[in-house]
């Protein structure tokens, strides 16, 4: 899913935070909880931008959204990378094939 560049940018990320916070079990749950705060960013982006709340109006582009989708990503590989024992993108693979698959059998 990602291009080997972008999972070397990543891993230094992740060698980043390790150096910064350490790896113990606290930081490992904060990096998956941090996955949490980016979808209520995403969630409020697209809030801004169909201006839902009428006090506000529209204060997001489609343009915001897509970079809160992006801020998802890299955290989650993030996340990913901090904590699987294996190859990270061998296992995007593998769960997007097993996706691929159960949508490919609900639409035969």
């Amino acid at each position: 899913m990602l291009e080997p560049d972008q999972w070397k940018a990543i891993f230094r990320l992740v060698g980043w935070l390790d150096r910064v916070n350490g790896r113990d079990q606290q930081e490992i749950g904060l990096r998956l909880l941090k996955l949490s705060e980016e979808v209520g960013e995403v969630s409020q982006a697209w809030i801004g931008h169909t201006g839902q709340n009428p006090r506000k109006g529209v204060t997001h582009s489609r343009a915001d959204v897509c970079d809160e989708l992006v801020d998802v990503m890299v955290t989650a590989a993030v996340a990913l990378v901090s904590i699987a024992d294996g190859n990270p993108d061998d296992m995007v693979a593998a769960k997007l094939a097993k996706i691929e698959a159960r949508s490919m059998a609900v639409d035969a």
